[in-house]
């Protein structure tokens, strides 16, 4: 009898190699991004300070700055619209097919358009911004060894997840936003890659930045179960507040396209309510993190929380609205440790918990905001228990969590940026013609529709076709007997114009 030959399985490998070169050129590009915008921010909010002390001269650098950096970010943007906004909308669109982006228009015009926009004080987030320059680089690096289309997805993949880790420090949740928001499949493939990326990002970025974690608030008391009824009701305040926040954005980008001038020329008007705030309080600039981090050391009373509040979400419309470079997850982190903090003071002031449960609201509110907004509560989760660094309020994180996601399910509530990538497509003169092509990858749930079928027996749109399943490590032909099964991954090829309904559908 014949013994089967060893040898080894490098089905992974070159991933394992693509993710590990993504995920170094990405911690460096990401992390020299996030260095210059803490500086820059500081430099900005010094400035600020000098005017409140009565400096003319500070006053005139500040008008000179955001006059230069409006007019240089604004020519940026009109010579490539796609490093608009976050830059997770283009990065979805891209992965299904449905943009075009040149991968290194984009990457240093983001680089620099977003250092000027979030580092000059607005109301904007890095970690967009972030997962479309890793993305970038993953297209070029796929690009550059001319490999397939799914593979170049996959390294786009790679490199958005190895942003949002060197961003916040934050690798599993980096793989996770990918999986549970960006790429919407829980391919080998892809999450191996993405795994890979974001660890080696993550260590670059450790490497400058140290060792502590991004929102480090120090020690959380364990919240009892007797109050855990509190959190019912913060979550479903924070739902109704993230169902609140989407319209709004979806509303003040509706409202800047009314406007009679450029579309790369709406920065005016965020750059021109900048300087009053700075003036006034120059702590509420920036993406917010040094924000949160002053929560647990400044005791604020309700009027003042509800005054920043107003102001951080009025002006974040206002900044993100205008189509600036730069994101909004940071910005919906503040928001909710601000409202954590609200109603935190709230019941303490009615006398329903002691004052030490605070900083756990604080903590638990930016889980919950996130998580209705994206509607990725593992990914809110997990997200800021890597950014906190404790694990000892996993309960009532998805709790809040999940009660606020329901309400916003509820009222029929769509993800943040699923409604942000489909009015990029609709506004988007780059859209594919509906006799376009393209390779999609669905899942196999369990309990789905498709488990268990077998593939002549699938109800697919007309001239589609699965070209080929994925099960484990193993690619099986697809046959029309074959049987599929939960977990299992299919290609199949359909025109542009049906993808995106299938996807929902399935």
């Amino acid at each position: 009898m014949l013994k089967k030959r060893f040898h080894f399985n490098t089905s992974k490998l070159a991933i394992v190699l693509y993710g590990a070169v993504i995920g170094f050129f990405t911690g460096l590009v990401v992390s020299l991004f996030r260095l210059s915008i803490e500086k820059s921010l500081s430099y900005f909010q010094s400035l600020y300070v000098s005017i409140g002390h009565g400096n003319f001269q500070a006053l005139i650098i500040v008008i000179i700055l955001n006059v230069l950096c409006l007019f240089f970010v604004s020519w940026l943007l009109k010579r490539e619209p796609n490093i608009s906004g976050s830059g997770i909308p283009q990065v979805e669109g891209l992965l299904m097919g449905e943009l075009t982006v040149k991968w290194w228009s984009t990457l240093w015009r983001k680089f620099v358009a977003g250092i000027l926009a979030i580092g000059s004080g607005l109301m904007l987030g890095r970690e967009g911004p972030s997962i479309q320059l890793g993305a970038s680089i993953g297209q070029g690096i796929a690009k550059y060894r001319q490999l397939s289309h799914n593979k170049t997805k996959s390294l786009i993949a790679s490199g958005a997840a190895a942003g949002l880790s060197a961003a916040f420090n934050a690798p599993l949740a980096g793989v996770m936003f990918v999986l549970e928001e960006v790429y919407h499949s829980i391919s080998p493939f892809v999450w191996v890659g993405a795994l890979t990326g974001a660890t080696v990002a993550d260590f670059v970025s450790t490497v400058m930045f140290g060792q502590t974690p991004v929102l480090a608030v120090g020690h959380l008391n364990i919240f009892p179960v007797r109050l855990y009824w509190l959190l019912l009701i913060f979550g479903i305040a924070l739902g109704l507040f993230g169902f609140l926040y989407q319209k709004v954005l979806l509303f003040s980008l509706a409202t800047y396209a009314r406007l009679k001038i450029p579309k790369y020329f709406y920065g005016i008007i965020p750059f021109m309510l900048l300087m009053p705030v700075g003036i006034f309080w120059p702590n509420l600039l920036g993406g917010g993190n040094s924000l949160i981090l002053s929560l647990k050391d400044t005791p604020m009373n309700v009027k003042v929380l509800l005054v920043m509040l107003m102001v951080r979400f009025i002006f974040s419309m206002i900044s993100y609205g205008s189509g600036l470079p730069g994101g909004i997850f940071l910005p919906i982190l503040t928001l909710g440790a601000l409202s954590g903090a609200l109603f935190a003071n709230l019941f303490v002031y009615f006398n329903l918990m002691p004052t030490s449960y605070i900083l756990n609201f604080v903590v638990i509110g930016m889980a919950g905001y996130f998580a209705c907004i994206g509607k990725a509560p593992f990914t809110a989760i997990i997200l800021i228990i890597e950014m906190v660094g404790s694990i000892t309020h996993i309960l009532p994180l998805a709790l809040v969590s999940l009660v606020a996601y329901l309400i916003v399910d509820l009222l029929n509530g769509a993800p943040i940026y699923e409604s942000l990538l489909e009015r990029l497509l609709k506004r988007s003169k780059q859209g594919m013609t509906s006799s376009d092509m393209t390779t999609i990858e669905i899942s196999v749930l369990a309990g789905g529709i498709m488990e268990d079928q077998q593939i002549r027996d699938l109800k697919l749109v007309p001239n589609s076709l699965i070209t080929l399943v994925k099960r484990s490590d193993n690619l099986l032909i697809p046959k029309g007997d074959l049987v599929l099964r939960a977990g299992d991954i299919i290609d199949i090829r359909m025109s542009q114009s049906d993808s995106k309904a299938f996807r929902g559908q399935f």
